[in-house]
């Protein structure tokens, strides 16, 4: 039992070793930022969609949920967006250090929509982030509009998990995510085609090695990676997964140095700050874990 357990956290850390790859995908892709994001949800709902056929899942759904799961599908576009547009804006290490603030603003996204009060750490330890994003961005000037970015990419991503997590209570998560990648699709469509930008979609050498980044970012990064989350909720608890998915940003930026080497290194303010927001996530998780046991 503990050798399947081992087994299933190193498939876990194989799976937040791919979501910081994801930066490194968004830095090779030398397409722009809309563009990537529609292939990438376009790769991935054709396998989603592969995928209900073959174990025979119904593609039929209620129209009220269908305009929920587009509502989804239009905030998950902007968060990939706000993304890749922040790694473009200025690099990966500081789009993964902006990223790691989505905990705090799930601390204050979740008493809103579930009508409870804020809790007193929780105030503090968005102070303690609060104080980390103003070093890095006290140290790291030169890349405002990338910080910014990145702040809005952990926004929107904090509230899709929010609103998805209410979803995927009494919904299949393939099926919704299926539909959210559509809509996504749709609503940059739609983007596109109001400012005459429709030809970007049309890449004239799908062989190349750009496609093929492309390719990577919409099976492996997306499908596969998130087939292989909702698998590993059967073995791992939810609170040891998102606990592990903070490692997103270490692995992230320790690949980007890596790769990109002198431009992926920062200011040691910068590292100080980082380190600050990685603090508050991990207090925020632990405290919530140690009381649920007390009240369970």
């Amino acid at each position: 039992m503990q050798k399947n357990n081992f087994k299933h956290f190193i498939h876990l850390h194989f799976l937040v070793f791919i979501a910081g790859f994801t930066a490194i995908l968004g830095e090779l892709i030398i397409n722009s930022s809309e563009v990537i994001v529609w292939h990438r949800m376009f790769i991935g709902s054709i396998l989603l969609g592969l995928y209900m056929l073959f174990r025979k899942k119904s593609f039929r759904i209620d129209i009220k949920l269908f305009f929920k799961y587009s509502f989804l599908g239009l905030i998950i576009a902007l968060h990939w967006f706000t993304f890749f547009e922040a790694i473009e804006q200025s690099n990966i290490s500081v789009t993964l250090a902006m990223f790691s603030t989505a905990a705090f603003f799930t601390s204050f996204i979740e008493p809103y929509l579930f009508k409870r009060k804020l809790i007193f750490y929780e105030v503090i330890l968005g102070f303690i982030v609060v104080l980390g994003v103003y070093l890095i961005f006290n140290a790291e000037f030169q890349y405002m509009t990338g910080i910014i970015l990145g702040l809005f990419s952990a926004f929107f991503a904090s509230l899709f998990s929010v609103l998805n997590g209410l979803m995927i209570k009494s919904n299949s998560a393939i099926s919704i995510s299926f539909y959210e990648f559509l809509s996504g699709m749709f609503f940059i469509t739609i983007f596109l085609l109001l400012n005459n930008d429709l030809k970007l979609l049309i890449i004239d050498d799908i062989f190349s090695i750009n496609y093929f980044y492309i390719f990577l970012l919409g099976s492996i990064c997306t499908a596969y990676a998130f087939m292989a989350s909702v698998y590993l909720l059967k073995f791992i608890s939810p609170y040891s997964v998102v606990l592990t998915y903070n490692l997103e940003p270490v692995y992230g930026i320790i690949m980007a140095v890596m790769f990109f080497g002198n431009k992926e290194k920062m200011s040691f303010s910068f590292y100080i700050g980082l380190f600050l927001i990685l603090f508050s996530v991990i207090c925020n998780m632990y405290i919530k874990k140690r009381n649920n046991k007390e009240y369970n």
